[in-house]
């Protein structure tokens, strides 16, 4: 019986933990000529800072994290595999989990590792303490936020 009342806890856990629905975007970070730009220092607390770019009729979700080995990474806030639920992904430790199909994935790899269910590269460079990202890089994941094209 425990063990039942146990494995129905976790399980109504899982589903509020991955239903819930993504986490609101940061402040808006606004493109100048062509490029948004935000102090580097802004993500030194490791945390996944989400961001919204409306193009068009399609918002495109986007997140940046600082991962424990110093490196700045940005991500489509979606996968080759589970875009059309539009779920996106959760932060957990070192780890951004999949709110779809729950795989997780370790912050180090984002950048690195592409296809499947893995946060989708989003390009991005650091100069002078500024993270740059070319809003044509950022448009190019439009496809992952298209629900029209489901189905």
């Amino acid at each position: 019986m425990g063990i039942l009342v146990l494995a129905i806890a976790a399980a109504g856990a899982g589903y509020l933990y991955f239903s819930r629905t993504p986490p609101a975007p940061a402040a808006a970070a606004h493109p100048a000529g062509g490029v948004v730009s935000m102090p580097a220092a802004r993500f030194d607390d490791g945390r996944a800072h989400y961001f919204e770019h409306r193009q068009g009729g399609v918002t495109i979700r986007y997140f940046v994290i600082k991962s424990s080995d110093g490196v700045l990474r940005a991500a489509f806030d979606a996968c080759d595999v589970c875009w059309p639920a539009g779920k996106g992904y959760a932060q957990e430790g070192e780890f951004m989990i999949c709110r779809n199909c729950g795989l997780r994935f370790h912050s180090n790899r984002i950048n690195e590792v592409k296809g499947g269910c893995n946060p989708a590269p989003l390009e991005r460079r650091v100069e002078n303490g500024m993270l740059l990202i070319r809003v044509s890089d950022i448009l190019e994941g439009r496809g992952y936020f298209d629900f029209s094209r489901k189905g």
